[in-house]
């Protein structure tokens, strides 16, 4: 596996076990519809997350959260409303993301939630 994947795995369950310690329930991972995949489902008390992981190992071209693009969005909001759909749900989403910026052994993770909103 080349390793820009082997850190964004690692990321991902760096994002699990930190949503996991706050209390948050996951539902789904690497949730699919047409174009899109979900990073991370998750539900606390009465909000489902909709998190996108960002896994870097330097800040160089700009902070992990900032390769969230409109495209992606579009693509996120869609496959979310198919997963509600699909499992009847009636439940107030979120949309945060957790940007993780590593280096060596020393790690920077940051959970932005409402970092941007569905239109």
């Amino acid at each position: 596996m080349a390793k820009h994947n082997e850190l964004g795995k690692e990321g991902e369950q760096l994002a699990v076990d930190l949503l996991l310690k706050n209390g948050y329930a996951i539902l789904e991972r690497n949730y699919r519809f047409d174009k899109a995949e979900v990073d991370i489902i998750a539900q606390k008390d009465t909000i489902l997350a909709i998190v996108e992981v960002k896994t870097r190992s330097t800040v160089d071209f700009g902070n992990p959260q900032d390769f969230v693009k409109p495209k992606q969005i579009q693509r996120l909001v869609k496959a979310v409303d198919e997963y509600i759909t699909v499992n009847g749900l009636d439940i107030e989403v979120r949309f945060d993301i957790i940007a993780i910026v590593k280096r060596g052994n020393a790690l920077n993770v940051e959970h932005l939630e409402n970092a941007f909103y569905h239109f």
